[in-house]
C-alpha cells in the first residue's frame, strides 16, 4: 500500500484501493519531510511567516511588541507541542527557547484546508473547523461543504507563487486567512467525509499521474468527533462487538481507535487535555456523539494507572 499510513486504526480508508508501486504518498510530516527536499523548506514556519511579510523572528531577537505566538520553528510530530502566548517582555524573558520563534498573535477563523495541487495550481480545496476545548483538545471538527473564498483566493496566490512545481496533497492552516503552517500530505483523519474511495482513488491518480479527477458533485458537511480520557491511564481497545455497535450508529461512516494498546502512554502524541481514544466520523453530529457514548464506559472501567 503505497499510501504511507503510520496509524493502523487509519488503514482502513485506504487498504483496499489499488495504489501503483512506483508512487509513494505521505500521510505523515515525517515522511513528506525527507520525500520532497526541494519542498521541505515549507516545515520551516519562521520562513512561512517571513515569506507573507508577517512581523517574525527567532527566540534571541525581541519582538517590536507584544503580545505575541510563539512556537517551535519545526515540529514534525504535531499537536502544537510547547506553542504559547508570550503577553509581555516578562513571558518573553521567561520562556526564550533554543530553536523557537515568534510572530504575530492572528485573530480571526482558526481554518484546517486541504488543497490538491497540479504544478502549483489549486484544484480542489476541502476545508475544517474544530470546536476547541481545554487543553489542546478538540470537541469536534466540522468538514465543510461550502467553500472559503477568502482562504482560497490568499493560498492559491501563495502555492502558485512558492510550490510552483509541487502536484499533490496539501494541507494548510490559517487563522483570518493568513497561514500559520504547511504540511506537505493531507488530513488522513476523515477521508471518508471527503468522498471515501472516490476521493482517494483521485488522490492515487493525482500522485500517479499529476493529474486531478474527482467529481466531487455530492458533498455535504461531515463531522469527526474524539472521545479524550485522562492522562496517566494504560487503556485497552473496546471488543470487536462494541466497535460494531457504535459503527452501525445513524449517521456514522467511520471508527477510528486512535492509540497503540500495546504502547506506553507517553509514547504517543497527544494534547496537554487528554489523551485520545477514538474518533467518530460521520454525517450526523448526534449519531457521531452517540457512537462514543457507548464506547465511553468500556474506557472507564477497564483503565489502569500507567507504570510510567
Amino acid at each position: 500500500m503505497p499510501i504511507a499510513e503510520h496509524d493502523p486504526w487509519r488503514v482502513q480508508f485506504f487498504q483496499h484501493i489499488p495504489c501503483p508501486q512506483h508512487i509513494s504518498i505521505p500521510t505523515d510530516d515525517g515522511d513528506a519531510w525527507a520525500w520532497y527536499p526541494r519542498e521541505r523548506w515549507v516545515y520551516d514556519k519562521l520562513a512561512v511567516a517571513l515569506s507573507q511579510d508577517l512581523s517574525a523572528g527567532p527566540h534571541g531577537l525581541p519582538p517590536p511588541a507584544f503580545p505575541v505566538f510563539s512556537k517551535p520553528l519545526m515540529n514534525l510530530r504535531g499537536m502544537g507541542t510547547d506553542s504559547r502566548v508570550l503577553a509581555n517582555e516578562t513571558d518573553y524573558q521567561a520562556h526564550q527557547t533554543p530553536g523557537h520563534m515568534w510572530m504575530p498573535l492572528l485573530e480571526g477563523e482558526h481554518v484546517s484546508t486541504d488543497v490538491a495541487l497540479v504544478r502549483g495550481e489549486a484544484r480542489w480545496w476541502r476545508h475544517a473547523i474544530g470546536e476547541g476545548a481545554t487543553g489542546g483538545t478538540f470537541d469536534s471538527w466540522l468538514v465543510l461543504a461550502e467553500a472559503r473564498p477568502e482562504i482560497e483566493a490568499y493560498c492559491a496566490a501563495w502555492m502558485s507563487k512558492h510550490l510552483p512545481a509541487y502536484s499533490g496533497l496539501v494541507n494548510i492552516e490559517t487563522i483570518g486567512a493568513k497561514i500559520i503552517e504547511v504540511h506537505l500530505r493531507f488530513s488522513d483523519q476523515w477521508p471518508d467525509l471527503y468522498g471515501g474511495d472516490a476521493w482517494v482513488r483521485a488522490a492515487i491518480e493525482l500522485y500517479a499521474a499529476g493529474r486531478w479527477m474527482f467529481a466531487d458533485s455530492d458533498r455535504r458537511d461531515g463531522y469527526s468527533v474524539p472521545l479524550f480520557g485522562p492522562h496517566g491511564f494504560l487503556y485497552r481497545h473496546p471488543p470487536a462487538d462494541l466497535q460494531e455497535a457504535a459503527r452501525r450508529q445513524a449517521g456514522v461512516t467511520s471508527l477510528q481507535i486512535s492509540f497503540h494498546e500495546d504502547w506506553e502512554p507517553a509514547w504517543h502524541a497527544m494534547p496537554p487535555g487528554g489523551f485520545r481514544l477514538a474518533i467518530v466520523n460521520g454525517h450526523d453530529l448526534d449519531g457521531c456523539r452517540r457512537a462514543l457514548e457507548l464506547l465511553r464506559p468500556w474506557y472507564e472501567t477497564t483503565r489502569t494507572l500507567s507504570r510510567a
